[in-house]
């Protein structure tokens, strides 16, 4: 996995690239952890995404749940293999998918 971060004033938007899983799900967490405080709003590129394990559907809704206090967040670029995991599991109700 890849992840390339843009920041503008208080905006961030991260382009993941590769499997978000078991093993690479942490590293994703730390990486938007070190902006968070810092940031508003939080836009995330699923359009290189290729699977998303429940490791990192966890990673998701901890950082939706920090963002929903502020600006709020978004993922976009999102495939039919990964939008059809958010919707079997419920997260297509619980996060802004564009």
């Amino acid at each position: 996995m890849d992840i390339k971060k843009t920041k503008n004033g208080s905006a961030l938007t991260c382009v993941i690239n590769g499997r978000v899983d078991t093993t690479t799900a942490p590293e994703l967490e730390s990486k938007l952890k070190e902006d968070m405080d810092d940031i508003d709003t939080l836009t995330l590129d699923f359009s290189a995404v290729e699977y998303i394990s429940s490791a990192g559907l966890r990673v998701l809704l901890s950082a939706q749940k920090v963002m929903s206090k502020k600006g709020g967040m978004k993922i976009t670029g999102v495939s039919e293999a990964i939008m059809e995991i958010f919707e079997v599991t419920g997260f297509s109700d619980i996060l802004t998918i564009e």
